[in-house]
């Protein structure tokens, strides 16, 4: 069976709901509970969470997925709260060991000391700024991408735990120009593409 946990990381605070990245990673749970061979733990980081229980998810998980809006351009302060908490829980207990260098040689092998090597994670996140800020000459990113410009550190993050990405999905205009039929059509697309699932599900 292949081990998937997925966190919500659409916190309600303020104006947002967290309905989009909600609707998301429920059809992220119902797409592998549709398949054979998968088995689903789940985080919604609105709710109360046990650290010790949410690194055992990563220790389990083959996958990890994350669904998250990006709130002035970092993630929102409830879902960095988690990280925080819950790798600082994870320290020498399954999530990393050290930040992988040695006191003979402090130079070199930084991030390194991951104990999530062999797990994979994706992410998806959720902007009000229309893709062509990230593409078009003269518009706000100067033309970087997501990936490269506010999630790198998130990248980071998950490299120093060991982990390797799988492609992202990145959702635009949300806000002005939502169709969510649309992106939940892309998005399943995505997750057959990715995890090479054919777009039939299992009866049962």
């Amino acid at each position: 069976m292949t081990k998937i946990f997925i966190i919500n990381g659409g916190q309600k605070f303020g104006h947002s709901g967290g309905r989009f990245n909600e609707t998301i990673a429920n059809a992220t749970e119902n797409f592998f509970l549709q398949h054979e061979g998968f088995e689903v733990k789940t985080t919604n980081i609105n709710h109360d969470y046990d650290p010790k229980e949410e690194v055992e998810k990563y220790k389990w998980a083959d996958f990890v997925i994350y669904h998250t809006p990006v709130w002035w351009f970092q993630l929102p302060h409830g879902f960095k709260k988690y990280i925080d908490v819950v790798f600082t829980e994870g320290h020498n207990n399954g999530i990393y060991h050290s930040d992988g260098r040695s006191s003979s040689n402090p130079a070199i092998n930084y991030g390194t000391g991951g104990m999530l090597k062999g797990k994979k994670y994706m992410v998806t996140t959720s902007w009000n700024a229309p893709k062509e800020a990230f593409t078009l000459p003269g518009e706000f990113f100067m033309e970087t991408s997501v990936d490269n410009g506010p999630l790198f550190g998130f990248h980071r993050m998950n490299a120093f735990t060991g982990m390797t990405p799988l492609e992202g999905l990145h959702f635009h205009d949300v806000e002005k120009n939502a169709d969510i039929e649309r992106d939940m059509r892309l998005y399943i697309d995505h997750l057959e593409k990715e995890f090479k699932i054919s777009a039939e599900p299992a009866l049962v």
